[in-house]
């Protein structure tokens, strides 16, 4: 690395994207795959959810800020300047379906940041003003690519209209396998994702993005990591979420947390300092923290409040859209992965728009969000 700390990271350029045999076809059949958990879930509800990530565990208002003194590497984009923005954060499960506690899926946040205005947009959000990051609490994405994700679904097709009482058993099953064969098993992330989980505090975890952007003149991968103690204190701790009364076990847990103490976290951002060992196409390998480790950006704090407040579940749930693609050119989404993500996210918001008549529309100051 020279003195100035920028030769290190590999330049953004237009190369270091390409494109698939039939990515578009792929990309659309993912689309309407995820429309059939559209559409069984609102015959089941009488009511248009989201086709992943229906169940809320707790929505957080708060505020981003970004610091004036980044190094130039990272003081890209959104970050190339002193700032403070609103935030409104909604943590779920990523099932489709709104099932129990006890069925423990990988833990999900998604992240909107809104302002400043004047930016330059991605195609289609041209005049919009929100940044979105959507993470979850492991670094890898579930397959290298857009067929291997496609792929990972015919499970959930095959279960897709199981009996709630067949997946919270299967989901027992899973989390029984999921201590004998321990985190680093081959069947690890299978588990996990079929409700073997483990039962911790979503607040003690940090979050990744998993896939790659832009990062104004370079590319990387963001994350949210906790930095209150309290917070911090929380990793790995269990939520009882079985017994009587407990389906919403880890809301309950988010809301008694944040009600107290608030909370502070920080958002760090991994840049890529080689392409060919920190690849933009293949989701499924997990860029090497010694070739360059998570740097802050900027600091997200959030007061004591109710998470679990009616007015903001509904808000979050039925009024707001997350979506890779609400972002600034500066962090465009990048992969196969994230380009059909592009196409999977639009069905789904424009679904729920069709059944429920409900226009969501993107925030544009913090008098669109709701009060913490």
């Amino acid at each position: 690395m020279t003195h100035d700390g920028t030769s290190a990271f590999a330049r953004y350029h237009d190369q270091l994207e390409q494109a698939q045999p039939d990515e578009a076809q792929t990309a659309e059949r993912l689309a309407q795959v995820m429309r059939g958990y559209s559409e069984a879930f609102q015959g089941r509800y009488q009511h248009a959810v989201r086709s992943v990530h229906s169940k809320s565990h707790g929505v957080l208002i708060g505020e981003l800020e970004v610091p004036g003194d980044l190094p130039a590497p990272l003081a890209q984009g959104l970050f190339a300047r002193a700032g403070r923005y609103p935030v409104v954060l909604r943590l779920s499960a990523p099932p489709g379906d709104i099932l129990p506690d006890s069925v423990s899926t990988p833990r999900a946040l998604a992240l909107k940041i809104v302002g400043p205005a004047g930016q330059d947009m991605v195609d289609g959000h041209v005049g919009e003003v929100t940044q979105d990051f959507l993470m979850n609490n492991g670094p890898v994405f579930a397959a290298k690519d857009t067929n291997g994700f496609l792929n990972n679904q015919l499970p959930i097709r095959l279960t897709l209209n199981a009996p709630e009482e067949l997946k919270v058993a299967a989901a027992l099953g899973a989390q029984v396998a999921a201590r004998v064969t321990g985190d680093s098993g081959p069947l690890a992330g299978a588990l996990k994702q079929l409700g073997g989980h483990p039962h911790t505090h979503p607040l003690g975890e940090t979050y990744y993005t998993q896939l790659p952007q832009r990062w104004g003149d370079y590319v990387g991968k963001v994350s949210l990591a906790p930095a209150s103690a309290h917070l911090t204190a929380l990793k790995d701790q269990p939520v009882k979420v079985l017994g009587p009364g407990r389906a919403d076990a880890l809301r309950r847990a988010m809301a008694d947390t944040v009600g107290r103490e608030g909370g502070v976290w920080e958002l760090r951002v991994q840049l890529c300092t080689d392409p060919q060992r920190m690849p933009i196409e293949d989701g499924s390998v997990q860029w090497d923290e010694t070739l360059s480790p998570f740097q802050v950006v900027a600091r997200l704090t959030v007061p004591p409040q109710d998470t679990a407040r009616p007015d903001k579940l509904v808000f979050a749930d039925e009024r707001l859209s997350f979506n890779p693609w609400h972002a600034l050119a500066a962090h465009r989404p990048m992969g196969n992965a994230m380009r059909a993500r592009r196409r999977v996210y639009e069905m789904s918001v424009q679904f729920r728009r069709e059944h429920n008549d409900e226009p969501i529309p993107e925030p544009r100051s913090a008098a669109d969000l709701p009060r913490p």
